[in-house]
């Protein structure tokens, strides 16, 4: 077992990992940036370095000063945490390099992970569904609109090295996809500084669901059942839940075996998600693997009883999971996560600022994971979750329930953030019933703002 971590993150995240080696008796290295000096995560670690001023180019995405703090405490291994360097391979490799163990899948896996036409191409060779697209990387305008006309409009333009719906383009007709085409990977080079793309056959009204993956690395895979994450706006999710209330016995049952025999065929270790569309008639399609943790984790975690960072640190320390999972593992009740995060509930823009009040909701059921605190602030430099709020019940609807009251005792002051956003969606039928898809979200919205302004 490792003796002492390093955690190269920061927020809720951080103190997530801090929770999960206290209890495995592992002492803990924060890093932090100026901008976090009295941030939780610095305060509960053991050990913590400041590696830099707030722009995070310059402290958390900075492997030198990473890697530098890790050398200097003396650190077993890393963990990235979600987001900044947690898929990035050559930050994996220069870890293997100091001889320090990353926390997550090898850096070969990662890289391949992060292309997605890569990825998309390994997980069809062990026989994972996917949307009819192209079959690698579009190297013309003329293949372009040779694969658009095989697999028929419309069409979706994605960004090989993306995520977070840039570099992405629907495409509705052939007169559309060249500057489209354009477009996206001008998108795509200035975001991942890769611009390649490729084509998909689009799906106009998805479902999208994830499937949660532990493997180790003695070959074994272990899928944990799935997440509906469909709730989202412009592809960033709000609402979680687990399991999702659309998926049959027989399905998940056959995807699980699937995934489990592809990845273990493709050498995968650690925690990942692997992510899918589902179409109206309830058929599953391969997006992508994130090759980490997920901010959505807590969901599975409880409905399953297992705890998902704890996992990855003895997976890494080369337990087996036959040695840390049960066997079956106990799927119980239903969990829905909302993403607190501090923007303005009808505009969406960014409210960074201190937190002047501050209550977080509790009882049977009832989890919250942040870093936030009275008079904490909130920067502008980073991404703008405050907190996740989960609840767990034996079921759905009594899930619902007990997540609006509990939203309607989490107070937050000072600055403004969805919550009301979410007590909205919870009270709508088509959340109730589960009637959703990717796409409600932005049609809520704009069926609000629309009866805003037939008002006045």
């Amino acid at each position: 077992m490792f003796s002492k971590i390093l955690i190269a993150n920061r927020g809720e995240i951080a103190l997530r990992v801090i929770c999960a080696c206290k209890e495995l008796g592992i002492k803990t290295v924060a890093v932090y940036s100026e901008a976090d000096r009295n941030s939780l995560h610095v305060r509960f670690a053991d050990e913590a370095i400041c590696i830099g001023p707030a722009k995070s180019a310059r402290s958390y995405l900075d492997i030198p000063s990473v890697i530098s703090a890790a050398e200097i405490t003396n650190v077993n291994a890393i963990h990235p945490g979600y987001g900044f360097l947690s898929e990035n391979a050559d930050f994996a490799e220069v870890c293997e390099l100091s001889r320090i163990k990353f926390i997550g899948p090898r850096p070969e896996i990662t890289r391949m992970m992060g292309l997605k036409q890569e990825a998309r191409t390994a997980m069809k060779a062990h026989g994972v569904p996917t949307l009819p697209g192209s079959e690698g990387i579009i190297a013309s305008e003329e293949e372009a609109l040779e694969v658009a006309g095989k697999i028929g409009y419309p069409v979706i333009i994605k960004a090989s090295a993306g995520g977070g719906g840039r570099g992405m383009r629907v495409v509705q007709t052939a007169e559309e996809l060249p500057p489209l085409l354009k477009q996206a990977q001008a998108e795509a080079g200035a975001a991942f500084a890769v611009p390649d793309v490729y084509i998909e056959k689009y799906i106009g009204a998805p479902r999208h669901i994830e499937f949660q993956v532990l493997a180790d690395e003695h070959g074994s895979v272990k899928v944990i059942g799935e997440r509906e994450c469909s709730l989202q706006r412009r592809h960033q999710k709000i609402i979680e839940e687990a399991p999702s209330p659309v998926m049959t016995p027989e399905l998940r049952a056959r995807t699980i075996a699937t995934l489990e025999k592809a990845l273990s065929s493709i050498g995968y270790t650690n925690a990942g998600t692997v992510e899918f569309l589902m179409d109206e008639q309830q058929n599953l399609y391969f997006i992508e693997v994130n090759a980490r943790i997920q901010v959505e984790h807590p969901v599975t975690e409880m409905v399953s009883g297992i705890d998902l960072v704890k996992s990855q640190i003895l997976i890494a320390a080369g337990a087996k999971l036959v040695d840390i999972l049960p066997d079956p593992i106990p799927m119980r009740g239903h969990a829905i996560e909302c993403r607190i995060n501090a923007e303005h509930p009808e505009t969406f823009a960014p409210s960074p600022g201190r937190i002047t009040g501050w209550n977080v909701p509790g009882g049977i059921g009832v989890r919250v994971d942040t870093a936030a605190y009275t008079d904490g602030v909130i920067p502008p430099y980073y991404d703008s979750l405050v907190a996740k709020l989960i609840v767990h019940a034996p079921d759905r609807t009594e899930a619902i329930a007990r997540m609006q009251r509990a939203l309607d005792t989490f107070i937050v002051e000072g600055i403004h953030t969805i919550i009301p956003l979410h007590k909205r969606l919870l009270n709508t039928p088509e959340f109730r019933t589960a009637q959703f898809d990717t796409n409600f979200v932005g049609r809520f919205l704009a069926d609000a703002k629309a009866a805003a302004g037939g008002a006045h």
